[in-house]
């Protein structure tokens, strides 16, 4: 985990549905820390610091990159 770093932070686990879809097909290996501690208890997001997407340091620039393409497609996904 020491190579992995965080590109972005969610607040809820729907915020990022169908960024893991994207990940898991461009095989980006890829973790959402505090995931299961919101899923358990919603409320605790904020007090966490949110659910933190990291990935490797060698895919954060691909992953950034993904992430500008659903900004620039104006979806609904908001990045925290």
């Amino acid at each position: 985990m020491e190579e992995f770093v965080t590109v972005a932070t969610f607040t809820y686990p729907y915020e990022y549905a169908v960024l893991r879809l994207v990940l898991e097909d461009a095989e980006i290996p890829h973790v959402f820390e505090n995931e299961t501690m919101v899923n358990v208890t919603p409320f605790y997001s904020n007090a966490l610091g949110g659910i933190r997407l990291k990935v490797h340091r060698e895919d954060a620039e691909a992953v950034l990159e993904i992430l500008r393409e659903f900004d620039d497609k104006g979806t609904s996904m908001r990045i925290v």
